[in-house]
């Protein structure tokens, strides 16, 4: 369908959209109360100024407090300068420039075709995708880490591979999932970019570490291994495998390795293939996926990391793929089992999250990409001995890479923004900081 032909059309879309968006984000989802800042902001204020420790801090009210390793605390330490209003505000400013980022690299090279018409109606879309309202409702990490891996993928997609890595290690020390990008370089024997991640998050830590022993020798013993921590595993927020097998009524580990490891070979054997085809966007966005599937907690907001994935299936033609998932996880509809996810449809519905996870893990195209392929077919067409009027037909065609899909693919990553900066200002917060769009659960679901 054809959009408006005037300025003042699309104008008024625009507006008409950003108003619905606005009415949706106002009524469906409960605003998080900034729950994982409050957590950070506590822990390291009790550290800095009462001489407390840094795993010893709870949110009053709940027994969730700091769960990232101890160089997060280091990286946050500036809080303990400012007033509560002031970090809530420098965090939405950070996460909105980090996703200005993410939308840059995903976009591509014709990220200022759409224009202001199309990144206006894009941030209207990405307001309505749930992993992004609750990282900015919470308060939460997740752009900035996807921000800095994405500028290492940007890096190697580029030809500038000999600067990546240090993106990926410091995301690695901050939280312990973006590690397995590591394992990528090493898949795709960039063992330069390894080198460099491996030393930037191990520097990171030894700092960490000469901060504060106690702290690094508790994490690294204890924290680390006790996943109560962080939330109940069969929260329907865990949309990770083990989230999955802990709802079956399974939560041993065994089951949970046994799962993982297999997910981990079907990444490998993806992902060499796209590396094999130079497609580094894919194997960033399978990594990504992989990451989500093997870690023992991912809540929904942490599931930002499939935005690469659908820009991948944007520049591979496949809209409607897109279309679909990302309708799905616009709508919140896990929560509609969070009290039972029993049965038939409980098993289906309250894991509808990780299943579409796993279906972009199985299905994300991995060959070359065309904006790869179609440079050497313009050659090939120069080079052969064709009539002269064939000329002006090649014109068109030099305009197709990309088609309009990094466009589009910045409609499948664009922005959380909306909602994320003005979204309960007139309403009142959620006592429970995983609501949806159903009543608080028992636990809530904390940082992993």
């Amino acid at each position: 369908m054809r959009g408006p032909g005037t300025d003042r059309g699309r104008l008024l879309l625009v507006l008409a959209t950003a108003t619905a968006v606005t009415v949706f984000t106002a009524t469906v989802p409960l605003l998080r109360d900034w729950f994982d800042l409050r957590v950070y902001y506590g822990t390291v204020h009790t550290w800095v100024h009462e001489d407390g420790r840094i795993y010893d801090y709870r949110v009053p009210g709940t027994p969730y407090g700091f769960t990232y390793p101890p160089f997060a605390a280091v990286a946050m330490l500036p809080m303990a300068l400012l007033g509560r209003p002031t970090v809530i505000a420098v965090t939405l400013l950070l996460n909105l420039a980090a996703l200005a980022v993410v939308l840059r690299i995903l976009a591509g090279a014709r990220w200022r075709r759409p224009g202001w018409y199309g990144w206006s109606l894009a941030v209207c879309v990405l307001a309505l995708f749930e992993p992004l309202r609750d990282t900015f409702s919470f308060g939460q990490v997740n752009v900035l880490l996807l921000a800095l891996v994405l500028a290492d993928s940007w890096l190697l997609a580029t030809g500038r591979g000999r600067r990546a890595g240090a993106g990926i290690g410091l995301a690695a020390a901050v939280k312990l999932t973006p590690a397995l990008f590591i394992g990528l370089l090493l898949l795709g024997r960039r063992w330069r970019a390894a080198g460099l991640a491996t030393a930037v998050a191990a520097a990171a830590t030894a700092l960490a570490a000469w901060v504060d022993p106690a702290a690094s020798r508790f994490y690294w013993t204890e924290a680390l291994w006790d996943t109560s921590r962080v939330g109940r595993l069969a929260y329907v927020s865990n949309q990770s495998v083990q989230g999955v097998l802990a709802r079956l009524g399974a939560p041993e580990r065994a089951w949970w390795a046994t799962a993982a490891l297999l997910v981990l070979c079907v990444w490998a054997w993806r992902t060499r293939r796209a590396v094999a085809a130079d497609n580094w966007p894919a194997a960033f966005a399978l990594t990504g996926l992989t990451a989500c599937l093997v870690s023992p907690i991912t809540w929904v907001h942490h599931l930002v990391w499939l935005l690469p994935s659908f820009a991948v299936l944007l520049r591979a033609g496949r809209p409607r793929v897109v279309a679909a998932s990302y309708a799905v996880l616009c709508t919140s509809v896990v929560w509609l089992w969070v009290d039972d996810a029993s049965g038939v449809d409980g098993f289906l519905g309250s894991n509808v999250y990780t299943w579409i996870t796993l279906g972009l893990l199985l299905g994300l195209p991995t060959g070359q990409q065309r904006s790869a392929r179609l440079p050497l077919a313009r050659s090939a067409s120069a080079t052969a001995p064709t009539p002269r009027p064939a000329a002006p037909a090649m014109t068109p065609a030099s305009s197709q890479p990309d088609r309009p899909s990094s466009g589009s693919g910045a409609v499948a990553a664009a922005t959380g923004a909306v909602d994320g900066s003005g979204l309960g200002a007139g309403r009142s917060a959620s006592s429970e900081p995983t609501g949806s769009t159903c009543p608080a659960a028992a636990k809530p679901q904390s940082s992993s």
